[in-house]
């Protein structure tokens, strides 16, 4: 038996949450088995737990987009026991049993190998939060963006992904400007690397549907009317990801930006990413995130808190990562 958080929904189609033991005989004997060390608590794990948003698609569940880990039962030759792993995503905690547990079970080809340059606490201290802006920044290259062409937008800031963002773009010479609604945090977004700081109440409400030229590229990690007024005022020829919708799954916006400036807007899927850019963003991880950058943007709880954790998660009261312990 091992402890997990585990969701179920009550009669009245409210979700209970409760850290419960759990027989391992319920996995899939076909699966790599993991013997978890960390996992994270992200906005969505934070939605399921609460049950504030319907992301369980399966009941009972247990959460957790993340994990990180040693596997314990492999049948897969090219996976042995004892390989150090990350599993980001693939409807874990939705339709999948998640990392939020001492132990997981999923299919081989959903698994990442630990880089040698991480440890298992490190990965989750990036997690999917920083999977997600390295997914996002690479998509701004990609399209042709670099450092010269002018200041880069970051929103939802003082989130995981919006941490990430400006600290990846800094280190990669970027001018990173962040957006955020606590400015009393303004001196930890600029020791991250943002150059400037402003208030996200200039983005939120709604605007012209072109304005003044600001940014060369953003990543909105909001949506709503925010995501509209960036690609209103994105420079000619400019490049916007959209990665979250903490404001709203809404886009209120025209197609002026697009066919009379010529912007790109991309979407960022960390979900069901290809293995290759997965990979990808995992070495560029490993290569370009310190110790000190990771402990920084991260706060660590063990298992028993997660479930209150979700709720000051959403009350705006955690700022960065947050690792979960699931050992602990």
């Amino acid at each position: 038996m091992f402890n997990a958080i585990m969701l179920r929904k009550s009669k009245d189609g409210s979700t209970t949450a409760s850290v419960e033991k759990v027989d391992p005989t319920a996995f899939d004997s076909n699966n790599i088995e993991i013997d978890v060390s960390y996992s994270t608590l992200n906005y969505k794990d934070a939605l399921a737990i609460t049950g504030k948003a319907p992301i369980v698609r399966s009941w009972p569940m247990i959460p957790g987009i993340d994990l990180a880990g040693t596997v314990r039962h492999s049948m897969n030759p090219g996976i042995p026991e004892g390989t150090k792993v990350i599993v980001n995503g693939h409807g874990m905690g939705e339709q999948h049993w998640g990392g939020l547990a001492q132990r997981a079970s999923v299919p081989a080809e959903w698994i990442t190998r630990l880089p040698e340059a991480l440890s298992e606490r490190d990965a989750m201290g990036i997690g999917t939060a920083g999977y997600t802006a390295m997914l996002s920044v690479l998509a701004l290259e990609h399209h042709g963006v670099k450092p010269d062409d002018g200041p880069v937008l970051v929103t939802g800031a003082n989130g995981g992904v919006g941490s990430f963002a400006i600290a990846l773009l800094a280190g990669r010479g970027y001018h990173v400007t962040a957006s955020t609604g606590r400015l009393e945090h303004t001196e930890r977004l600029k020791s991250l690397g943002a150059k400037d700081v402003i208030d996200r109440n200039t983005l939120s409400e709604k605007g012209r549907p072109l304005q003044k030229e600001r940014w060369a590229a953003a990543i909105d990690c909001v949506g709503s009317h925010t995501l509209a007024n960036i690609c209103a005022q994105v420079h000619y020829g400019g490049v916007v990801t959209a990665c979250g919708l903490a404001q709203g799954l809404d886009f209120p916006a025209t197609v002026a930006p697009f066919i009379l400036r010529g912007i790109t807007l991309v979407g960022i899927d960390s979900v069901y990413a290809s293995q290759s850019a997965r990979e990808r963003a995992w070495t560029c991880l490993a290569n370009e995130t310190t110790e000190k950058l990771r402990t920084n943007i991260a706060s660590l709880l063990p298992l028993g808190d997660a479930i209150q954790g979700a709720h000051d998660l959403l009350a705006g009261r955690i700022q960065g990562r947050v690792i979960i312990d699931v050992t602990a």
